[in-house]
């Protein structure tokens, strides 16, 4: 597959079309990275998959499919060992379809009640897809190893971010910038990741 001039971004989440876009930016690449409020809006398929890689790939072949364009779409969740690898694949609707952040980590803190900090082990895993106009796909994977803090910390972020200190941090990663988030996360890995693709074929 040869690399695009231009993606669409399969989201409507503007602070990951924001973070694709610093990356694409701080690479110096030619490339316009466009959202799914830039074009036409088309009905969002169900993730269905149990993987992310698969739900990933689900929204990245529905965008292209819509939109003719080389489509990228991330999947990507928190992992809990105590919870045996739960919330996963259904990690922003934990709380239940209607459930906001808020009460996803809610009722992770309740889960974990009384888990000492050496069983609060946890990683995010991030699978990012590009599917092409004409069906070729490709994929790449984060991950960011780290635990789960007893109480919410931090401003920034979305998500969990609050709650998940990184190995060697002891800050959660809501109370970092999103500069510092980038380095060390699992969608900034994989994001790196194509990014350095899209540089490395040209």
């Amino acid at each position: 597959m040869k690399p695009p001039s231009r993606v669409v971004l399969a989201t409507n989440n503007p602070k990951k079309l924001a973070e694709l876009r610093r990356v694409v930016e701080s690479a110096e690449l030619d490339v316009e990275v466009l959202g799914l409020s830039d074009l036409p809006r088309y009905p969002e398929p169900e993730e269905t998959e149990r993987t992310f890689q698969g739900n990933a790939m689900i929204k990245a072949r529905e965008a292209a499919r819509q939109t003719g364009e080389f489509a990228v779409a991330d999947d990507s969740g928190l992992e809990v060992d105590e919870l045996n690898g739960m919330p996963g694949v259904r990690s922003s609707r934990w709380a239940g379809p209607m459930g906001d952040d808020e009460e996803n980590n809610e009722l992770l803190l309740a889960q974990l009640h009384g888990v000492p900090a050496d069983r609060r082990k946890a990683r995010f895993h991030c699978a990012l897809a590009l599917v092409a106009p004409d069906g070729e796909e490709l994929a790449w994977h984060g991950i960011m190893e780290g635990r789960i803090a007893d109480a919410p910390r931090g401003e920034n972020g979305f998500g969990y971010d609050p709650l998940f200190i990184p190995d060697r941090e002891s800050r959660t990663t809501a109370q970092m910038t999103p500069e510092e988030k980038d380095t060390i996360s699992h969608r900034g890995k994989a994001v790196r990741a194509f990014v350095a693709w899209l540089g490395g074929n040209r």
